[in-house]
């Protein structure tokens, strides 16, 4: 890497510029450097390396990991079935490829900065199943019609005031939610966790985050925070870092959150995604029509193709076992592919009018990894203007009831669909179907050998 190289501008006036994270290891105010990047679970994963050695050897040179790190399960077991990585290929390495542009401190951890990292083969070429590449093929599709994709993920996450620990000895029994009753948009149920609440939203903040707001939700300690909107894969980094993040902050506190999209019997931890498409350099709406004062023909199509990929797609929103039983009548998580304006029981609502015109697709639940499901939307999106898919009639009143499609409601479903999908094929390429397959496979295959608790208690004494 030459000194040229090196020169990229930080996103934004709290995060820093290489020479700025320079000076800081230099003067011994960090002495730690982590490099991470998102694996298939949306877990951030990497190295945390001495700020010295970082800077002397890594910084112009770069550093590797074993590339079994996108071919395992969620226990980092090694796992048959995938072409990336295997034992009969040796598990070789990835080069980890700085995203010097996303250089952050971590005010929660003293002294430490993070670069969140894309990956390349040994040979150079990008590797093409690595969930932000999967996401950067998308931008470039959108790049190519001279568009930029914009997005907000809105994530739920439940707070219990049982350390990670502890609920880990209990077996995930008798958990102590932070909150006892429902608190959606209650201030006094915010402010009894605002301790933990605050800190996250300052250090997201300080990180280089652009926090909104916090809130309460319906299930007992249940929360969301909310981030401004930005360009996809900004999205999506923000989105890795947040939740790795926040769970390490209310470890801290003795405390431990889940974004688990089903953790209880009551509601579950949804992730809505806002997405828009403005002009690639001019920032110029493509879903309005502003002479009209309405929608453009390309938002109509852009909705159509999200609906029409909806099922086939559904892998990348909802991505676990658990996922699919958030996807309850009534629960405000959709069953329906169907559309509304300003209707929560539809999968797509559309909000906003002019510059504010967007789509919210409210499938996904808060174990989306987000390049997947980014990425899933934007392709989704592309391929119905592209197409010029036409839009069917909104739908109003209750979608639960209205006859429409409905999205998987098993991971087995969602596999077949996938499996099947030849848009799948064509606008992530097979490599890309047949890795995410595989990764469905392993699930399955996990979850039906495994004896539930639900079975020993229907079972163990009266069968």
């Amino acid at each position: 890497m030459n000194s040229s190289d090196l020169i990229v501008p930080a996103r934004n006036d709290r995060m820093l510029t290489v020479e700025q994270l320079r000076g800081r290891i230099l003067d011994g105010s960090l002495d730690t450097v982590i490099l991470a990047f998102t694996d298939m679970q949306g877990r951030l994963q990497g190295k945390l390396l001495h700020a010295r050695f970082f800077l002397d050897s890594v910084l112009g040179h770069g550093t590797e990991g074993c590339n079994y790190l996108l071919a395992v399960d969620v226990e980092m077991n090694t796992v048959d079935g995938y072409a990336h990585a295997s034992w009969a290929d040796g598990y070789g390495d990835m080069e980890f490829v700085l995203d010097l542009a996303t250089i952050r401190l971590l005010p929660h951890r003293p002294g430490s900065a993070m670069i969140q990292c894309d990956l390349a083969g040994t040979n150079g070429a990008s590797v093409r199943v690595s969930p932000r590449e999967i996401l950067r093929a998308q931008t470039e599709r959108a790049a190519a019609h001279g568009w930029k994709a914009l997005a907000g993920t809105e994530l739920e996450f439940v707070i219990f005031n049982t350390p990670y620990d502890r609920a880990w000895d209990s077996g995930y029994r008798d958990l102590e939610p932070a909150n006892r009753y429902n608190i959606d948009y209650s201030i006094l149920g915010s402010t009894l966790v605002e301790p933990l609440l605050r800190e996250i939203r300052n250090t997201m903040y300080a990180s280089g985050l652009n926090v909104e707001s916090a809130k309460g939700e319906c299930n007992f300690g249940q929360h969301e925070i909310a981030f401004l909107y930005d360009e996809v894969i900004t999205t999506a980094d923000n989105h890795s870092f947040y939740k790795t993040a926040s769970k390490d902050i209310a470890r801290q506190h003795g405390q431990s959150i889940t974004f688990m999209a089903k953790p209880n019997q009551r509601e579950g931890n949804s992730c809505h995604v806002h997405m828009s498409l403005r002009g690639k350099d001019d920032d110029a709406l493509v879903f309005w029509d502003e002479e009209r004062g309405a929608r453009s023909a390309l938002y109509d199509h852009f909705i159509a193709g999200v609906l029409a990929t909806m099922r086939d797609f559904t892998l990348f929103y909802a991505p676990n076992i658990n996922s699919y039983k958030r996807f309850v009548k009534g629960s405000f998580a959709p069953t329906a592919v169907a559309w509304g304006i300003d209707n929560r029981t539809s999968s797509v609502r559309l909000v906003g009018r002019g510059a504010g015109a967007r789509m919210e697709n409210r499938l996904p639940g808060g174990d989306m990894n987000p390049y997947l499901g980014l990425a899933a939307m934007l392709a989704g999106g592309l391929y119905g203007i592209e197409h010029e898919l036409p839009l069917e009639p909104e739908t109003k009143g209750n979608a639960y009831e209205s006859g429409a499609p409905t999205v998987p409601s098993t991971m087995h479903e969602a596999r077949e669909a996938l499996a099947q999908s030849a848009i799948a094929d064509e606008v992530f390429g097979e490599d890309v179907v047949r890795h995410y397959v595989n990764y469905a496979d392993v699930e399955i295959a996990a979850f039906d050998a495994a004896v539930t608790d639900w079975e020993l208690r229907r079972g163990f004494e009266r069968l």
